[in-house]
């Protein structure tokens, strides 16, 4: 390979890289969610909901990165589960919790977090902070 394409390639390399670690985080994050019998999409939905209820769905699609649309096959999802609730504010659906889904919140959140934090372990407290600063660089 010339030169001129090795950046290209180490580009390749690097999205090869991010990709795979990205798959398997959540390949085994999907694995420790089925204690609870839940995905990590709905992880997500539950904590997101939980750290900031109450939420219209406008507002748990953007902190999510999803459409309006998608969130609202899953919202329909956790309140067929039971542990979620909509009601309407005037136009805006609001987001809450159930009693049930306060007690999962409360069980499954802490316990993913020290999950994650473990996939991490192999790297320092100072390299961490430098992958969360190359992240941000690469999506801004």
């Amino acid at each position: 390979m010339s030169d001129s394409r090795s950046p290209n390639r180490l580009s390749l390399l690097c999205w090869f890289r991010l990709s795979r670690v990205y798959n398997q985080n959540i390949r085994e994050t999907n694995q420790h969610l089925l204690r609870w019998k839940m995905t990590a999409t709905q992880f997500d939905m539950l904590a997101q909901i939980g750290a900031h209820e109450p939420i219209s769905q406008q507002k748990l699609a953007e902190k999510l990165f999803v459409t309006k649309g998608n969130v609202a096959q899953q919202i329909r999802k956790l309140e067929d589960l039971g542990w979620i609730v909509r009601t309407s504010i005037g136009k805006t659906k609001s987001i809450t919790l159930t009693a049930q889904g306060k007690s999962l919140f409360q069980d499954v959140v802490p316990k993913q977090e020290t999950f994650q934090e473990e996939q991490f372990a192999n790297l320092t407290r100072d390299e961490q902070k430098q992958l969360v600063r190359l992240l941000k660089k690469i999506q801004s």
